[in-house]
């Protein structure tokens, strides 16, 4: 008992050494990612802190990566053609996450889970009303990962609030983008497989259609993806593996300046021989309000023959959802901010035998040392199994 309770207290003192020696050395630092650079402006404008995105920053993303109220002179080159769309300078960023971790579920004391992952990023305008955005994970988790979100995106199509997307993204994107969350513990519902079932809510190859009313503040999104993931190609270099297709549809809707409440729901069926059905529904919400933000999210699932074994009883049933709180003490511009998620999956068998259950809570706390470098530490804390883990983080983006 001693022995556990003394590893964390070690870390912590190493945790805070470690911040004093950051702040020494990072007060000169001075580098911004590709969108920033590209307009000659603070990464502040479109996050707080990074990478979460602020109003502005989603509707620069939504925009095809363009600030309509601000001009990029010389961004494309001079050819002469005006059908050439040629960036004069590929934009290029980085961003890099490191850990240092005490873990109780393992025997291994401190872990220096550094790098965590070091992506390239790459994005931007290809012409009016088309972009582009990709990122290559040239590190995560000690292998090289490849590429994850990569996609053209076509905005106001045809003079209407129509954007449409295409290539790979993540099937809940349009609930709460996994990429962008502050803590090191994950959302993990969208992560969830049941059985043999490939499809969950990460990474898919498909189209996105989105549609918004400005006047009404109500969004309307509907997805149609593979169902399968980011699996490789066959022999005959066909991704799909099997004739299915998943549907995806989203509605959100906002509620007064400070609330948002949203609906999804997701169809496929998986399999050859034995064929599973699979679908998801739920509700969510984002409370905001000055230096407050509340994020919830809840998903029942059903898959009728998840292991493909020709099962015909009743379905397998998952459950699950989470709920974060946010609080930035000085709001938008706050250099501190603190992070309390609590996480919960359950999936049973048709007769109610638990298969398996995801239960936990998280509290993180981080400090911004620059603009694109921040601090952080994290208490996770699993309830089902009594276990905790300690760590203590950096995220850069240059």
């Amino acid at each position: 008992m001693l022995q556990r309770i003394c590893h964390p207290m070690s870390l912590g003192i190493i945790m805070i050494a470690l911040i004093m020696l950051v702040s020494a050395l990072t007060q000169d630092a001075d580098a911004i990612p590709a969108f920033a650079r590209k307009y000659n402006m603070t990464c502040t404008t479109c996050h707080a802190p990074i990478p979460r995105l602020k109003p502005y920053g989603d509707d620069f993303a939504g925009d095809g990566f363009v600030l309509k109220d601000k001009d990029a002179p010389r961004y494309f080159v001079e050819t002469g053609d005006r059908d050439l769309s040629l960036i004069r300078n590929l934009p290029i960023a980085v961003r890099l996450e490191g850990w240092m971790q005490y873990n109780s579920a393992t025997d291994r004391d401190i872990d220096f889970t550094s790098p965590y992952l070091l992506k390239l990023l790459s994005g931007g305008s290809l012409g009016k009303d088309i972009a582009y955005y990709f990122y290559f994970y040239m590190d995560e988790r000690g292998e090289v990962a490849g590429i994850e979100d990569a996609f053209l995106m076509f905005n106001d199509v045809l003079g209407s609030e129509l954007d449409v997307y295409i290539g790979q993204f993540q099937v809940s994107d349009p609930l709460f983008k996994r990429e962008l969350r502050l803590t090191f513990e994950d959302y993990e519902v969208y992560r969830t497989n049941v059985g043999h079932a490939n499809a969950d809510l990460t990474y898919d190859r498909g189209l996105m259609l989105t549609y918004g009313f400005p006047e009404t503040g109500t969004d309307v999104i509907v997805e149609v993806t593979n169902g399968n993931g980011l699996v490789e190609s066959d022999d005959f270099r066909v991704y799909d593996d099997d004739q299915y297709k998943a549907f995806v549809g989203r509605i959100s809707q906002d509620v007064g300046d400070y609330l948002r409440v949203g609906g999804f729901g997701y169809y496929t069926k998986e399999g050859g021989t034995q064929t599973s059905k699979i679908w998801y529904a739920g509700p969510d919400l984002s409370v905001g309000a000055g230096p407050f933000e509340l994020n919830v999210q809840y998903l029942e699932r059903r898959d009728s023959d998840p292991f493909f074994v020709g099962h015909s009883g009743a379905d397998f049933k998952t459950r699950g959802g989470f709920a974060e709180a946010i609080v930035f003490p000085e709001a938008s511009g706050s250099k501190w901010y603190g992070v309390a998620l609590y996480n919960f999956v359950e999936t049973d068998e048709p007769m109610g035998a638990m298969i398996s259950r995801h239960n936990t809570v998280a509290g993180h706390i981080g400090y911004l040392f620059r603009t694109n470098l921040r601090m952080a530490a994290e208490f996770r804390y699993d309830i089902e199994h009594e276990e905790s883990r300690i760590g203590l983080g950096f995220i850069s983006a240059y």
